[in-house]
């Protein structure tokens, strides 16, 4: 397991993932981002910092869910969950997606 900071639009997470995890994110600008991780689970992540907020926290950010409805978005994949992780104030820091292999 590695510790990593993972960028999104309105800040960042620090988070122990994986190595695997942390390749996925890796988009070769020198940067690990949100993205292409899908959801990180509260319990791998350490602190956050908002953008908006220009503050951090120790622990998880809020997630906040738009979607959990299984969407076909591809022949034999759905979309899951999309959501965001947001700071106490309510202000977005990433968004994230989880995908499921289906048929």
């Amino acid at each position: 397991m590695v510790e990593c900071q993972f960028h999104g639009s309105g800040g960042h997470i620090t988070a122990e993932v994986d190595e695997e995890t942390a390749k996925r994110a890796d988009l070769g600008v020198g940067k690990l981002f949100l993205a292409p991780i899908g959801k990180v689970e509260a319990g791998s992540i350490r602190s956050y910092h908002c953008k908006e907020c220009d503050a951090g926290s120790d622990g998880p950010p809020e997630y906040r869910i738009e979607q959990a409805d299984d969407e076909k978005v591809a022949d034999g994949l759905t979309l899951a969950e999309r959501g965001q992780y947001a700071c106490k104030k309510g202000h977005v820091i990433g968004e994230y997606r989880v995908f499921k292999r289906t048929g």
